[in-house]
């Protein structure tokens, strides 16, 4: 027979989900001290302490987070199972958080969930965040996936799962009309340059290609954002080094023109996850559905 009592686990989840004893003694009507009794239950028949105490706030451990996202699963799919058994259909949407890093293209992210916008029936959330907090929120199961132009490697304590999407090639953009030829040459010392930050992937590939040229470009501004490098190219007399897919709208148009495919040099986007006992199907389907777009 199971130890685990189902009541406790509901009482806890709540808890968990609002980090606040006194607001979840009220959602649930009953005393703040029955529902800290209840959780105290479940902690010492499990062997396991799944909240610290943080002032007024109540923060859940490593085992309490992993335990969090086990209860979320598993009242989620018990909401799904009664509304089936009642009414035949689901209770409600199927969801998918989607982690982004901030600073890349929000074309290829528009492209990846493009398969959701027509399905009423899902409903997906995007989460600009930092690699290294990406990386914490899809450990600790907030995040269902994340996207990313860093590649991650595992390690003992999270074993990613890094699925490389896409390759886009990398150019020099420009406004038409600046007469720069379709092959490198010293010409392109005449304009003035935007680049990636010094610590992108892209801009360290940029700078070997300029040793090997023995060239140096005028630099006028650097952005770590693909967005702000898409409007500092977009608004400036600037020739840019740029994913061709973050200004593929503006190319299209012929606002900006390509002068040059950099040979070798490419922005690669990957899709992180982390093994789960309970997969969600959505993130397989757009992880099947982004590799065929981008094969």
């Amino acid at each position: 027979m199971s130890r685990l009592n189902y009541h406790h686990l509901a009482y806890f989840w709540h808890v968990a989900k609002l980090g606040n004893l006194t607001k979840a003694a009220e959602q649930l009507h009953v005393s703040q001290s029955a529902l800290s009794s209840q959780i105290s239950q479940l902690e010492h028949t499990m062997g396991v302490q799944l909240f610290l105490r943080q002032g007024r706030k109540l923060v859940l451990t490593e085992i309490g987070q992993t335990t969090f996202s086990y209860a979320e699963e598993i009242f989620r799919k018990g909401s799904e199972l009664e509304s089936l058994l009642q009414h035949g259909e689901p209770a409600e949407k199927r969801a998918v958080r989607i982690g982004m890093l901030a600073t890349m293209s929000r074309n290829f992210i528009e492209s990846f969930v493009e398969p959701l916008i027509q399905q009423p029936n899902i409903k997906y959330s995007l989460h600009a965040r930092g690699q290294a907090r990406l990386l914490t929120e899809l450990a600790n199961h907030q995040l269902d996936i994340a996207l990313s132009n860093i590649d991650v490697g595992g390690n003992d304590n999270n074993l990613w799962h890094c699925q490389l999407l896409a390759r886009q090639p990398v150019a020099i953009i420009g406004h038409p009309g600046l007469g720069l030829a379709p092959a490198f040459s010293h010409d392109y010392a005449q304009q003035n340059w935007i680049l990636p930050d010094e610590d992108s992937p892209i801009r360290s590939a940029f700078d070997g290609f300029c040793a090997l040229h023995q060239f140096k470009p005028r630099i006028v501004a650097e952005a770590d954002d693909m967005a702000m490098l898409r409007l500092l190219t977009r608004d400036s007399n600037a020739i840019a080094v740029i994913p061709e897919v973050v200004v593929k709208d503006e190319l299209q148009s012929g606002k900006l023109k390509r002068y040059l495919v950099l040979p070798n040099i490419y922005e690669n986007f990957y899709a992180v996850t982390v093994q789960r006992h309970f997969p969600n199907q959505i993130v397989g389907d757009l992880l099947l559905d982004a590799l065929k777009t981008h094969r």
